[in-house]
Formats: C-alpha cells, sequence, structure tokens
C-alpha cells in the first residue's frame, strides 16, 4: 500500500442506497440519513435502481424532486438487475468521474434507517485509522437486539462448525466462529455490506466490487482483496444501523427456514476461487457435510432444531472445484466508465 496523506478539513462523503422494488423503504432509509447532514452538511446520496422495473424509479424521483432533497440527492436509474456490487459500482464510477469526488463511500441498505451519528462515527474511525479501508456498523434487529455484523473469513473449520450448530464443538478444536462480537472497535476481516463506509483510497488501490458476483460473497471478496493490499477492516459498534433483513431477497433472519437462492451457492463457489487455493472448496463442502451430520444427530436426540438454510443437493451440484471463469477476477478499477455489463451475465 503506497503512503496516503491525510485528510485536511471535512471528508467528502457520499453515500450509496442501491433500490431494488423497495421504494418505501429507501425513502424510509433516507429520512433517516437526512438527519445526519446536520453535522455533516456536505454528505452526498446516491439511489441507484436496479432495473426493479415496478415503477420504484419513477416513485423515487418524485420524492427526489421535492426540496427536501433535490439539493443533495441525485438517482441513477438502472435498466438492468446487475446484482448488488455491480449497482454499487455504477454509482462509485459515476462518482469518480465528477470534478470532486468523495473522500468516503458509505453504501447502506434500503432497509436500514441509520441511528442518531451512525455515519460521522464511520467517518471518524476512518480519520483516526489512516491504514483502514473499510468500516461496519453495528446492524440492530427492528426489536432492537444486535445483530451479526462483523466476521472472520470462512474458512474449512468455520464451515464444520457452523453447519453442526455447535459453539461448543468450536472451543473443543479451537476454531473461532465465523461471527465477531465485540462492544468496542475492532480489527476483523471483513464487516456486512448493509452499512459499510470505504475509503476511495483503498478503492483505488484494491479495485471496486467484483461483477462476477449477482449476490452475497461480494464484500467478502473485495475486503479479502483489501487486507491483501495491507489494508485493515473494523467493525464500530457505536455506529448502530437499524436493519430489516432481507427486505429484497426475502432471504433474511425472518426467513430462517426458507432455502438459499442458487446464486448463493454459485458465489460461493466464486470467492473460494478468487481467494483460496482450488482444494480450498471441496475441503469446505467436506467439512460441512460432516457438520451437517452431526447437526442431525444432535437432533435425532433432541438436542437441537434443523435451522441450516444450506440444501444439500444444492451443495453437491455447485461442489466441483471452481471453474476457469470463477478465478478470473472482473472487478473495475476507479477510473473506469461505467456501464459495463456484469461478467457473471456472461457465465450464466
Amino acid at each position: 500500500m503506497k503512503g496516503i496523506p491525510p485528510l485536511t478539513g471535512a471528508p467528502r462523503i457520499a453515500v450509496i442506497i442501491v433500490n431494488y422494488r423497495t421504494a418505501e423503504l429507501t425513502l424510509r432509509c433516507l429520512a433517516a440519513l437526512a438527519e445526519e447532514r446536520d453535522e455533516l452538511p456536505g454528505l452526498k446520496a446516491v439511489i441507484v435502481d436496479g432495473g426493479s422495473g415496478d415503477g420504484s424509479a419513477d416513485k423515487l424521483r418524485e420524492a427526489l424532486a421535492l426540496e427536501d432533497y433535490r439539493n443533495w440527492v441525485s438517482l441513477i436509474p438502472l435498466q438492468l438487475n446487475g446484482g448488488f456490487g455491480w449497482a454499487n459500482n455504477q454509482a462509485i464510477l459515476t462518482l469518480a468521474r465528477q470534478p470532486n469526488p468523495p473522500d468516503f463511500v458509505h453504501l447502506l441498505n434500503p432497509d436500514t434507517e441509520v441511528r442518531p451519528r451512525a455515519v460521522a462515527r464511520l467517518a471518524e474511525e476512518l480519520r483516526a485509522e489512516p491504514r483502514c479501508g473499510a468500516v461496519g456498523s453495528q446492524l440492530l434487529t427492528p426489536e432492537g437486539a444486535p445483530a451479526a455484523s462483523a466476521f472472520r473469513f470462512p474458512s474449512a473449520g468455520r464451515e464444520f462448525i457452523g453447519a453442526a450448530q455447535s459453539e461448543k464443538l468450536g472451543r473443543i478444536f479451537g476454531i473461532r466462529s465465523t461471527a465477531v462480537r465485540s462492544e468496542e472497535s475492532v480489527e476483523v476481516d471483513w464487516v456486512t455490506g448493509a452499512s459499510v463506509m470505504f475509503r476511495a483510497d483503498a478503492l483505488k488501490d484494491s479495485r471496486l466490487f467484483d461483477d462476477g458476483f449477482f449476490l452475497y460473497f461480494e464484500e467478502v471478496e473485495l475486503m479479502h482483496r483489501m487486507r491483501a493490499r495491507n489494508w485493515t477492516v473494523r467493525h464500530v459498534p457505536a455506529s448502530r444501523v437499524t436493519h430489516i433483513e432481507g427486505a429484497s431477497t426475502g432471504v433474511g433472519a425472518t426467513a430462517a427456514v426458507r432455502p438459499l437462492p442458487g446464486y448463493w451457492y454459485r458465489s460461493r463457489r466464486r470467492y473460494f476461487g478468487l481467494t483460496g487455493s482450488r482444494g480450498a472448496l471441496v475441503a469446505s463442502n467436506i467439512a460441512w457435510f460432516a457438520g451437517n451430520a452431526i447437526a442431525q444427530l444432535r437432533t435425532l436426540g433432541g438436542r437441537t432444531q434443523m435451522n441450516n438454510r444450506v440444501r444439500i443437493r444444492d451443495l453437491l451440484r455447485s461442489s466441483r472445484t471452481p471453474t476457469h471463469a470463477d478465478q478470473n477476477s472482473s472487478a473495475p478499477s476507479w477510473g473506469d466508465p461505467p456501464g459495463k455489463l456484469p461478467a457473471w451475465m456472461a457465465e450464466q
């Protein structure tokens, strides 16, 4: 990582919200975000409509014409639902070509509402930690309970413990769980993409989201790439954001028994293809099957209930080693023009 000069003055912050058929939630998210401008008057927002096709873009355009929003919020209506990473890339690439591009880029899910100073605290962390490339908020359930927000990278051991649904086995084998819990700001492997602020210089150095992912694992791979370039990632519990998980996808905490979609398995395979050896996926799958067998036995013994959304037949279908396409990165650079179709479309 090259030396980065410290920021002087108030940082330019751009918040990106990708909407997909959740216009009402997006406007609620934006209303909460507006309160942050009292402390961060230079904050701007970009709403990206990811090809909703349900009238969302028109509804958002009408709302953003109101005086409350017209001077600090812009809309990018896309004709294609190209996925989470690709949609965010279109906004970032557009912002990068402006005369005064942002210093920090905050990605915020439309099904979130920031609590007071949530954005400011992320910006403060980036300013205090010049080697930090990304900082993430503490997500809260609608009831106010902390939700998993910071994580360790996937590994065969964590696949085993997760499938077994037993933290006790993790303690026995010395395997730390995937989720990281902390009440203080802490360095982690990756943070949730529902509320994450990136340093623009880190994106310039590491490149943007890999658009070979449609959905899932794209932020994990990006932060893996950042850490490989000697940037750090931090979790900031003082930045608190309420999250209605799965509002766009229907896959979340409120849909615990709903099976994961097919693209989750393809994204998982691509993640291992881009970040690990060819055998990493096979080892992780074997570990998952072993852990799942233990969970099945515990269920028969009445010690637990199965709540795993991974389907065995779908995992088997995706269990081959990563393909050649899975190992080819498709992450645009900061200065590239927007508009290029996502790589995942060519791989279908």
